[in-house]
């Protein structure tokens, strides 16, 4: 019995430590689980990779003995993070591949790399993308726009469309890296909101003509996640400390996510989720509940 109470009391101390330093005070040991992988030998083709989020997907799943291809626009920081995962040691393995997800040569490229080098694929996530600066409709040009839909949402249709033939040989996934913002929406966000609900569209239009081949399509809907974009536009606001704190605080659990938290969902829906289909999954800490103050009439200088 003794033993338990101890355990027990060290158990709350390293949760009430990780809360202290903002980290979530449950994120799995990876080593612990490489004896138990999950999707061992599958292969996954991943978007933006190299950093965030995506960076964030392509450990958990190398981590699970997948092979993984993934993608960046930065060809540098690609093939440094292959190189640090490769060596790792993890289980799976990491093979970059550089691509701009805009251009239709370069995302043909990107899958027939990764079936000559596997000869199948099982599982695309679609994650390559971008949050512009916070600004109102009267600062944002058509330009803007037009760039923005190319990357968030068309990049995703490319890849799919090229991935789809070969996922329906495995009745594989798609998983589609969408938004909060693409649901409740955000101020001085107007066209990225526009972009991640489309995405959300998409994904369960596309899991309908998908069914037949049994092929699942779905989403995920990250909150505010620490990455290398959360960072920028914290630091080009106002103010930053403020406006990180405003981040933590559209929580109920008072911080913001983890990239690998997303991995670990994107992982559920690609191994275990063998009956969902057309769903999204937030991953919030829980952003839509409980009452805020949202009346937008008073001074409002910084955005969510």
């Amino acid at each position: 019995m003794g033993y338990y109470v101890i355990k027990n009391k060290e158990y709350r101390a390293n949760q009430l430590k990780n809360r202290e330093m903002n980290y979530p005070p449950s994120i799995p040991s990876y080593k612990m689980a490489e004896s138990c992988q999950r999707y061992k030998d599958k292969v996954t083709l991943i978007t933006g990779g190299s950093s965030g989020i995506g960076k964030g997907l392509l450990e958990v799943f190398v981590r699970h003995g997948s092979k993984v291809v993934f993608c960046s626009n930065d060809e540098k920081q690609g093939k440094a993070v292959e190189k640090k995962i490769n060596e790792a040691g993890y289980g799976g393995e990491a093979t970059f591949v550089f691509a701009d997800v805009t251009k239709e040569s370069d995302v043909k490229h990107l899958v027939q790399e990764t079936i000559n080098k596997y000869g199948l694929l099982n599982c695309v996530i679609n994650n390559a993308g971008y949050h512009p600066p916070y600004q109102t409709i009267d600062d944002i040009t058509k330009d803007d726009f037009t760039k923005l839909f190319d990357l968030n949402v068309v990049g995703y249709f490319l890849i799919s469309k090229y991935a789809l033939p070969h996922l329906r040989k495995t009745e594989g996934n798609i998983i589609n890296i969408a938004s909060m913002d693409g649901h409740h929406a955000a101020g001085g966000s107007t066209i990225y909101v526009a972009t991640k609900g489309a995405v959300l569209a998409m994904t369960r239009a596309l899991a309908i003509d998908e069914a037949k081949y049994n092929v699942r399509v779905n989403s995920i809907s990250p909150g505010a996640t620490s990455s290398p974009l959360l960072l920028k536009m914290v630091d080009i606001s106002p103010d930053p400390e403020q406006q990180m704190q405003r981040y933590k605080d559209v929580s109920v659990l008072g911080r913001i996510g983890q990239p690998e938290e997303m991995g670990m969902t994107a992982l559920y829906l690609s191994a275990d989720a063998t009956f969902c289909t057309g769903i999204d999954i937030q991953v919030s800490g829980g952003t839509p509940l409980n009452y805020a103050d949202k009346n937008m009439r008073k001074d409002k200088t910084l955005f969510i």
